[in-house]
C-alpha cells in the first residue's frame, strides 16, 4: 500500500514499501574482523522526567536490544555516544548501563567493551577548570567501575580535559597515567568535532596532523596496554594513514561511518575492524556481510555493506552529534521498541522530512523485520505531524 512521505522540499510524494524483510539468520562466530556495534539505550517513555533530569532507562527493553546483537555475533561497545553520554545520560546512569550490560555479556557469552570517560565531573565539563589531577582521578573513577565489571575498555575523549589540557604535553600526561593504571588493554577513541563540538582541538592541536603525531606519541609510549583505537573522524585517508602507522599487534577499529565498508574491507596494506554506530540499525546485515569476508569474498562483502552508506550518511548528515535520533527511530519501526522516546527528549532533534528519508532508505534495504508494522508506525507518526494518507 502506498504511503505518502514529506520531501525536504516540503511536498508530498509516493513511496510503495517493502513488502518482505531482508532474510538473516545468526552464524558462525567472526574469523577475519573483530565487530563491535555501538548500541544505543531504550528510554522509559512514561517516566515523568524533563529533558534536563537524569535519564529514566527501560532497561529491559535496553538489554533485549543488546541480546538481539549479541545473536548475530557482534559485540557490543557500552556507554558510548550512541547511547547519549552527554547528551542525556549521565555519569551514574552510564554506570548502572555498564554493570548491567556487563552481566548480561557474561550470562550469553557476548563480547563487550565499554566506554570510559570524564563526564560525572559536570553537565557539561566546560563550566569549571578543572586541573588535571581531577580529570585524571574522573577517568579512573569510571575505568576502575568497567574493569570490576569484567569488560574491556575504551578510554572515550574527554570534554573536560579538551577544555583545560594546554598542549601535547597534557594529553601524553594524562593518558600515559591512565595507561599505566589500566590493569588490561583499552581500546583508545579519537571522536572527532563533528560528533562533539567541545572536543575541537583533541591531543592538543586544531591541526590534525599535529593531533595524529600526539595520539601516535600516546601508543608508541604504551604500545603494550593499547589493544586498538577507535577513530571517528569520518576521514577515509587519515585513518587509512593511521592504521598504517601502528606499532604492531595494535588493532584500528574504524569508526567513521561514511566510509567503513571500503575501510573494513581493506587494502593490501592491511584493514579495519569496527566500532560503529551504523551497526546498531545495520546489526544483522552487517554481520552477514562480515561473514561473508570471512571466506575471502571482499566483493561479496562489498555488495551487501555499500549499498547501506546512503543510510548511514543520511542518519550521519550534519549536525552529526545527532544521529542518535535516527537510530532509535529505527529501533522503533523495526520493532526492537514499542515506542519513539529517547533520553533527553532527543526524538525532536531530526526533521519529519529526516526521518521520512531515513524511513524510505532502510525499508529498501530490507531491514525492518516486519515490513507492515515498520509501515504502520510511520503512518502514525506522520499522522502526529498532520499528514494524511
Amino acid at each position: 500500500m502506498t504511503i505518502r512521505l514529506p520531501g525536504s522540499d516540503g511536498t508530498l510524494r509516493a513511496y510503495e514499501p517493502r513488502t518482505a524483510p531482508l532474510v538473516v539468520t545468526p552464524g558462525t562466530p567472526f574469523t577475519s574482523r573483530t565487530v563491535f556495534s555501538a548500541a544505543h539505550v531504550v528510554a522509559d517513555p512514561y517516566a515523568d522526567v524533563s529533558p534536563d533530569s537524569p535519564a529514566a532507562v527501560d532497561w529491559d527493553a535496553t538489554l533485549a536490544f543488546r541480546r538481539h546483537l549479541w545473536s548475530h555475533g557482534l559485540g557490543v561497545a557500552e556507554a558510548m555516544d550512541t547511547a547519549q553520554r552527554g547528551m542525556g545520560l549521565d555519569w551514574a546512569g552510564a554506570a548502572e548501563l555498564i554493570r548491567r550490560s556487563a552481566a548480561e555479556a557474561k550470562a550469553v557469552g557476548g563480547l563487550i567493551a565499554c566506554g570510559v570517560g570524564t563526564d560525572q565531573l559536570s553537565a557539561t565539563e566546560t563550566g569549571h577548570p578543572y586541573s588535571l589531577a581531577e580529570i585524571r582521578a574522573a577517568y579512573e573513577e569510571q575505568l576502575a567501575v568497567v574493569e570490576e565489571s569484567g569488560a574491556r575498555a575504551i578510554l572515550m575523549a574527554s570534554r573536560a580535559l579538551a577544555a583545560v589540557a594546554k598542549g601535547p604535553e597534557d594529553y601524553l600526561e594524562v593518558y600515559g597515567h591512565l595507561l599505566r593504571q589500566a590493569s588490561e588493554p583499552v581500546v583508545l577513541h579519537w571522536l572527532g568535532p563533528m560528533f562533539d563540538p567541545a572536543l575541537e582541538g583533541y591531543w592538543g592541536a586544531t591541526d590534525l596532523d599535529a593531533a595524529t603525531r600526539t595520539f601516535l606519541d600516546v601508543i608508541a609510549a604504551h604500545p603494550d596496554k593499547v589493544d586498538g583505537i577507535k577513530v571517528s573522524l569520518l576521514d577515509a585517508r587519515r585513518e587509512i594513514d593511521i592504521r598504517r602507522r601502528l606499532p604492531r599487534g595494535v588493532r584500528c577499529y574504524t569508526g567513521d561511518d561514511f566510509n567503513y565498508p571500503e575501510l573494513i574491507a581493506g587494502d593490501e596494506q592491511g584493514f579495519s575492524h569496527a566500532l560503529l554506530g551504523i551497526f546498531d540499525p545495520l546489526g544483522p546485515l552487517a554481520a552477514q556481510a562480515v561473514r561473508v569476508l570471512d571466506t575471502g569474498d571482499v566483493k561479496g562483502f562489498r555488495e551487501l555493506l555499500d549499498p547501506t552508506v546512503e543510510l548511514s550518511r543520511h542518519l550521519f548528515q550534519t549536525p552529526t552529534r545527532f544521529y542518535k535520533t535516527g537510530v532509535v527511530f529505527l529501533a522503533w519501526l523495526a520493532g526492537h521498541q514499542s515506542h519513539f522516546t529517547m533520553v533527553g527528549g532527543q526524538q525532536s532533534s531530526r526533521s519529519l522530512p529526516h526521518l521520512a528519508k531515513a524511513y524510505e532508505l532502510a525499508d529498501g534495504l530490507g531491514l525492518f523485520p516486519d515490513p507492515k508494522l515498520a509501515q504502520e508506525r510511520m503512518r502514525s507518526l506522520l499522522s502526529v505531524y498532520g499528514v494524511d494518507q
